[in-house]
């Protein structure tokens, strides 16, 4: 279906514009337009997100991870969400970078299962590994992270599967920021953070693990 056929793509676009950012081109939206019809079917049958609802999807799942794609820097080829759930923000850097080779790491198995069939269904170029991130040798080029449990724990353990002279993106909130940043380690450096869209406290924070001398 086009994206003049379906209102989530013209809504998703609209969302993108409201925070600043350029339209998806025809083909990215019908891959979203896909990708939300894989949510809403997988949702219904098990709890795959907590944000069920249509518009719920796009403006926090969809736009918070298109931002996230679009700001990590160049030159990124392997990519490890670690923890990755439904795939965010993994699958929208897949579908905006496809330079970049997505790992979307998942233990549990249902939600694993489904990352799977989003792979298979968008062509993406990426792989599920369905067993904790931290059992993978790595390193990476980039590591995200998103709503993981335990984020402070797990962040000291994806600072390890981060390439040196590469990067860690953490999409969290502002309150949760410093804690997160000191668990990273002090090889990590911050430049900045900035505010995701939506309003509220959301913040993407990207560290570059220094290089040893």
């Amino acid at each position: 279906m086009s994206q003049r056929e379906n209102p989530a793509g013209l809504r998703l676009n609209a969302l993108l514009a409201e925070a600043g950012q350029a339209p998806l081109d025809a083909a990215a939206t019908g891959r979203f337009e896909e990708l939300l019809s894989l949510i809403l079917h997988w949702n219904a049958r098990m709890n795959l997100t907590a944000i069920r609802d249509e518009e719920g999807i796009l403006s926090r799942h969809f736009v918070e991870s298109i931002c996230c794609a679009r700001a990590l820097p160049a030159g990124i080829t392997t990519l490890l969400d670690f923890g990755s759930g439904a795939g965010f923000p993994g699958i929208p850097i897949a579908l905006c970078r496809p330079e970049i080779r997505v790992t979307l790491a998942e233990s549990q198995g249902k939600k694993a299962a489904f990352l799977q069939e989003a792979v298979r269904v968008l062509g993406i170029s990426a792989s599920v590994h369905a067993q904790r991130a931290e059992l993978l040798a790595g390193p990476f080029d980039c590591v995200t992270m998103r709503a993981v449990e335990r984020m402070a724990q797990a962040v000291a353990t994806a600072a390890r599967l981060v390439a040196p002279g590469r990067w860690l993106a953490l999409m969290t909130t502002s309150g949760a920021l410093a804690r997160l940043q000191a668990a990273a380690g002090a090889e990590f450096s911050w430049p900045s953070a900035s505010p995701l869209p939506g309003g509220g406290d959301r913040m993407l924070a990207i560290g570059e693990r220094q290089r040893r001398a």
